[in-house]
């Protein structure tokens, strides 16, 4: 079975599930006749961008990044999510509700590319790294764009 095929059958999991960790997806992948380790799983969930959000009972389940979109308005995610963004020198610290850390992070990689050069997601923190020469300014109307910033 191909990489192709496994990022496949990972989508059609997660969007037809709620996955809660890496060992459901990867019980459920074996029962669907894959054979792979943790390590390819977690490199599988990288690539395809699958991040951890709060589901209906206050747990966390993953879901497809493209998915969000779908599931809540445009921008509800990081308008209900966001609660403030720092900067210490050239880098920006975004706080955020619980669990939003890595959906809001998703979102900021894909459209803020200009901007920004990338990020790293906690539970309710996001550590936003910008492009060289990029002012402060700069990244805050760049962010401005989808999140609510005060």
């Amino acid at each position: 079975m191909t990489k192709k095929y496994r990022h496949e059958k990972i989508k059609e999991i997660i969007r037809t599930n709620e996955v809660h960790n890496q060992d459901e997806l990867l019980c459920m992948l074996t029962k669907a006749g894959f054979v792979l380790t943790q390590a390819t799983l977690s490199r599988d969930i990288k690539e395809l961008k699958i991040i951890k959000i709060p589901g209906k009972n206050g747990d966390y389940i993953y879901q497809m990044t493209d998915n969000i979109a779908h599931m809540q308005e445009k921008t509800s995610i990081t308008s209900y999510g966001f609660v403030s963004i720092e900067f210490s020198g050239h880098l920006a610290v975004i706080k955020t509700r619980p669990g939003y850390a890595m959906g809001i992070a998703a979102e900021i990689d894909n459209k803020a590319t200009d901007t920004i050069l990338g990020t790293v997601a906690g539970d309710d923190t996001i550590l936003v790294i910008p492009r060289d020469k990029k002012s402060k300014q700069e990244v805050l109307r760049s962010l401005a764009a989808f999140i609510p910033i005060k």
